[in-house]
């Protein structure tokens, strides 16, 4: 994923990883490290903070001023996509700025979508049942690991 960020954005200036509470933000992270070895040297993360379970009971939370996403390369990154609830409620922080480009990513992709989303960047793609979840696990001492049950 990292390196398909990269290609795409290599040349683009300024691009700001977007992770979704925790494990998006976790994840967002460890892709900005990557992408700087690789040489892009302008590569910003903040967090967007959103109730997945009720996501119109509150507003979307940036660490950030919204006024810096103005004209600028923007990737809005979650650990698991299943509905595409989260991702949508999400990139609706960015309605009220222009963008250069808005792009998602995330580490794993079921095939479940109610909402109209789109994933540009994506680890893996599971069809899994509805009963099934994913979980991700991100822990230092260990590689990023994902279960299903």
């Amino acid at each position: 994923m990292a390196s398909e960020i990269y290609e795409c954005h290599a040349e683009s200036g300024s691009l700001i990883l977007a992770g979704i509470n925790n494990k998006g933000y976790d994840l967002a992270l460890i892709l900005q490290k990557t992408i700087e070895k690789m040489g892009h040297t302008n590569v910003s993360v903040c967090r967007l903070r959103l109730n997945p379970a009720q996501p119109i009971e509150s507003e979307v939370n940036i660490d950030i001023p919204v006024q810096k996403f103005n004209d600028s390369n923007v990737v809005v990154i979650d650990d698991v996509a299943n509905s595409g609830r989260t991702l949508f409620f999400a990139l609706q922080a960015f309605l009220k700025v222009l963008t250069k480009k808005l792009e998602t990513c995330v580490l794993v992709e079921r095939m479940h979508k109610s909402y109209p989303i789109s994933v540009e960047y994506v680890g893996v793609r599971l069809a899994t049942t509805v009963k099934q979840n994913i979980e991700v696990i991100f822990n230092k001492n260990k590689p990023l690991e994902a279960q299903m049950f």
